[in-house]
């Protein structure tokens, strides 16, 4: 069927529109990634788009030289892994106890956890109850206070409440209890809002570096990624503006190889690589999760 004048001119207007938001999309991450490989010195004139002026590695090098960047590495790889895992059954097993009709307690739950949305302790009754809870220079501080979030088990309760009742009916008339439709028939349907929620928890995960620096900043041993190149932008920007902090002909050299600018751009690339690499692999449920979910709540 041939296309009419009307469709052709809608088709490359629609192209032309998409194409611009690609632009304007991708733009930002090109220029990132352009700083973060451009000489320092030259990054400061300005100017820079989406490929390098100066083509260097010297903020990369950086980066990697300094102490501690590998344990950071590993404990935020583990806290992600696990804090994810751990979050989206808890968030799971949650929701699913908010979405049976036969639990009583179903109203005040949900008050509750929502009202978390709205107010909470403050910094310091947050720090004494993990003081108290001994979780103070322990690895389960990344874990334990995330494994509950209210957001999230609103938006899985809001998908399971669109499941068919009549399905778990059917199982516990075969005899099933409710641990196993749990986990044989509604966690399977809920591939898409779980999947979600996991991307939610792995990117606060990973991104995370104030519990650090509250709970184990003296504790290199449970240092994390983001909490160590937080120091090291730290480091590198009062370093720029304090003449004593460079002495003799090394340091003036280490000096002129970096700036702020560029070294919070490689950090910027550093961080979200690992996002990245996983994002393709949810996305498809991403999308198909947060569409349910709104729809159904």
């Amino acid at each position: 069927m041939k296309s009419s004048k009307g469709d052709l001119i809608f088709t490359i207007c629609n192209y032309t529109f998409l194409t611009f938001v690609f632009v304007i999309t991708l733009y930002p991450f090109l220029n990132v990634l352009a700083i973060s490989l451009n000489d320092a010195t030259d990054t400061v004139r300005g100017g820079i788009t989406i490929f390098p002026r100066e083509f260097t590695l010297n903020n990369y090098i950086t980066i990697f030289e300094y102490d501690n960047l590998i344990t950071g590495f590993v404990n935020s790889t583990l806290r992600t892994v696990i804090g994810t895992i751990l979050g989206v059954i808890s968030s799971a097993m949650v929701a699913f106890t908010l979405s049976r009709a036969d639990f009583k307690g179903r109203k005040f739950v949900s008050t509750t956890l929502v009202l978390t949305l709205y107010f909470s302790g403050g910094l310091i009754p947050g720090y004494m109850l993990m003081r108290d809870l001994n979780l103070v220079g322990t690895f389960w501080v990344y874990i334990l206070p995330g494994m509950v979030n209210a957001f999230n088990i609103i938006i899985v309760r809001s998908f399971m409440d669109g499941l068919p009742y009549a399905l778990q009916e059917s199982a516990k008339m075969d005899g099933a209890n409710d641990f196993s439709i749990f986990w044989r028939i509604i966690l399977p349907l809920c591939t898409p809002v779980l999947a979600t929620i996991a991307l939610f928890i792995a990117v606060g995960q990973w991104n995370s570096w104030f519990d650090t620096y509250l709970y184990n900043g003296s504790n290199p041993s449970l240092t994390t990624l983001q909490y160590e190149l937080m120091k090291i932008l730290q480091n590198t920007s009062i370093s720029s503006t304090d003449p004593n902090a460079y002495r003799g002909t090394e340091g003036i050299e280490a000096a002129k190889n970096v700036s702020p600018e560029s070294i919070k751009m490689a950090i910027s690339v550093v961080t979200i690589i690992p996002i990245l690499i996983v994002y393709p692999f949810l996305q498809r449920f991403f999308v198909q999760g947060m569409t349910l979910g709104a729809v159904k709540s």
